[in-house]
């Protein structure tokens, strides 16, 4: 895949033209932080959240794309996969962009679960994966263009599509639940 066909490549033309500066990776954290920590799926707070990180009201195709990336991500937390696909520029890309974009997902990250959990208590687990998320958020400068810097990221990456599901498994509610009909109650008798 070429870097101007990319995923990522793609959401930041859309951002772009929407008159945001916000980075893909940003967007797909905050979306993937708020849905870990039980902000459940309904499309309109998702794009209240949205719309207010990015500073415009998302026009129509951007809405779509928003809407779909929410999707993405539902049918991601419920699969049996362990892990999780990031939005994120391609590996043709320079290590120091893959490294900064690396940073905002975590900042976004960090910022959606915040928004969704509130002042719930957490496991040690939970709560080790959050500073860890927080750590990785300045890892921009720590990485070179070299093999060891290109090893370090691949690493950091894999955390990350593993690490925000044992804050799902924790925090949120099973995604069937946001699909499936209140169950009818009993009569009283």
């Amino acid at each position: 895949m070429s870097i101007q066909n990319s995923p990522y490549t793609a959401f930041a033309g859309l951002l772009t033209n929407s008159g945001s500066s916000v980075s893909p990776a940003e967007l797909h954290g905050l979306l993937l932080g708020r849905s870990c920590a039980g902000a459940g799926f309904t499309v309109d707070p998702w794009l209240e959240d949205a719309a207010e990180l990015l500073g415009v009201v998302p026009e129509d195709r951007l809405r779509q794309a928003l809407v779909g990336l929410q999707e993405m991500a539902k049918g991601e937390l419920a699969s049996s996969d362990i892990a999780l696909i990031l939005l994120l520029p391609s590996d043709e890309m320079p290590l120091a962009e893959r490294a900064a974009a690396l940073g905002q997902w975590c900042q976004g990250f960090l910022a959606g679960f915040g928004l969704a959990a509130g002042s719930r208590t957490l496991s040690q687990d939970a709560t080790e994966t959050l500073q860890d998320l927080a750590a990785i958020a300045q890892v921009e400068n720590r990485l070179d263009e070299s093999e060891n810097g290109e090893n370090d990221y691949m690493e950091v990456m894999e955390y990350l599509r593993v690490a925000p599901l044992l804050l799902f498994t924790e925090c949120a509610a099973p995604v069937e639940a946001d699909m499936a009909e209140p169950e009818p109650k009993p009569p009283l008798h």
